[in-house]
C-alpha cells in the first residue's frame, strides 16, 4: 500500500489551481493565503520568494534559480518579485490572460524575464494528515546538477508543454500539476538523511513501522490489535507500541480509528454508497456504532456530512 499517495488523497478536496506568472524586472506580486497547500516552478529566470512581515521568524527570503520547485504547506500568504527590495502589488485581473493548457498573468518592466507556475492543491487543512503537518511550511528543491532526476523530468514536460501547447496539452499539463504534488514531497523525503530522519520520515522506511502502517492503510477495516500489528512488526506488543508512538506521534489504536474516521469520511465524499457499506469499509461491525464514533470525530451525522460536502 501506497500510504504517501492514500495520505494526499485522504486530503483533496478538488484540483489543483494554476496560473502561469510571467514578470519582467522589476517585478513584485503579492500573493494572498489559500485554502490549502501552495507551490511555485521557476521555469526559466530568476526571482525570489519572500515571506510576509507577520511571517515567524524563522521565515526568510529564498531566492529562486530555473527548475527550483516551492511548496507552501499552509498556502501561506507571501510575496514573489525579482529582488526582495521591489515593491509588490496586489494581484489584478486585468493582468490575467485566459489560455490553454492554463492561463497566464504578466507583470513588471522591460527588464529579463522570469516565467513561473504558480499554483495551489485544494487540501483539507482543517484535518491534515500526520504526514503533511509534520513537513517544513516551506519546502525549497533544486533541480539542477542532477538532484531530484525525476522531479526535475516532471519540471521538463512542464515546461515543454506550456512553452509550445500541441494537441493533448490541456489533457497533460492538469495531471503532470497533479502529480507533481507526489515527486515533490517523495524528493523531501529523500533529502532526509537516514540518521537524521524523524516523525513520518523516519517512519515511512522503518522495518517496524512501514509494515504496520501499510497494513492499516490497505484494510482498515480488518480487526486490528496493537498486538497482530507487533506481530507484523517482529516486536513484543510494549516494543511496537513504543516505536509506533515514538514515530507516528500516535499510539497505534488511535491512528488505527483515525484512518478509519478518514476513510469513511472519503468514501462518504466521493461514493454513493449506502452507510451499512461505508461502516463496513470503515471496520464498524453496525451502522449505530459507526455513527457514534463518526460524530464523535466529525462533530455531524455521516448524513449531513455527506449532505455537506455534496454542497460545497
Amino acid at each position: 500500500m501506497d500510504i504517501l499517495t492514500e495520505a494526499l488523497a485522504s486530503m483533496r478536496t478538488g484540483h489543483p489551481a494554476s496560473v502561469r506568472t510571467n514578470g519582467r524586472a522589476p517585478w513584485g506580486l503579492r500573493l494572498p493565503p489559500v485554502a490549502g497547500a501552495g507551490f511555485h516552478v521557476v521555469l526559466y529566470g530568476t526571482c525570489w520568494l519572500i515571506p510576509l512581515d507577520d511571517a515567524p521568524p524563522h521565515l526568510q527570503p529564498v531566492p529562486l534559480n530555473p527548475g527550483d520547485v516551492v511548496f507552501l504547506r499552509d498556502g501561506r500568504g507571501h510575496i514573489l518579485a525579482d529582488q526582495p527590495a521591489t515593491p509588490a502589488e496586489e494581484p489584478n485581473a486585468e493582468q490575467f490572460r485566459a489560455g490553454s493548457p492554463i492561463g497566464s498573468v504578466t507583470l513588471g518592466g522591460d527588464g529579463p524575464e522570469t516565467s513561473l507556475l504558480c499554483g495551489n492543491y485544494h487540501l483539507d487543512q482543517g484535518r491534515p494528515h500526520p504526514l503533511v503537518r509534520q513537513l517544513p511550511e516551506v519546502i525549497h528543491l533544486s533541480t539542477r546538477h542532477g538532484r531530484h532526476p525525476e522531479l526535475s523530468a516532471a519540471v521538463q514536460l512542464l515546461g515543454c508543454e506550456l512553452e509550445n501547447p500541441r494537441i493533448g496539452s490541456d489533457g497533460i499539463v492538469p495531471t503532470l500539476i497533479d502529480s507533481l504534488l507526489l515527486y515533490i514531497l517523495r524528493a523531501w523525503l529523500d533529502d532526509q538523511p537516514p540518521a537524521d530522519a524523524h516523525g513520518w520520515a523516519a517512519a515511512l522506511s522503518d522495518s517496524a513501522v512501514a509494515p504496520a502502517l501499510s497494513a492499516v492503510h490497505g484494510d482498515p477495516a480488518a480487526p486490528w490489535t496493537v498486538e497482530s500489528l507487533a506481530e507484523r512488526a517482529g516486536l513484543s506488543r510494549a516494543a511496537f507500541a513504543r516505536r509506533f508512538a515514538a514515530l507516528v506521534g500516535e499510539p497505534p489504536m488511535a491512528y488505527l480509528t483515525r484512518w478509519r474516521m478518514t476513510t469513511a469520511a472519503r468514501l462518504l465524499r466521493e461514493s454513493d454508497a449506502p452507510l451499512t457499506t461505508v461502516a463496513a469499509r470503515s471496520g464498524y461491525g453496525s451502522e449505530f456504532a459507526f455513527a457514534k464514533a463518526f460524530k464523535r470525530e466529525y462533530g455531524q451525522a455521516p448524513g449531513s456530512y455527506r449532505r455537506q460536502a455534496r454542497a460545497a
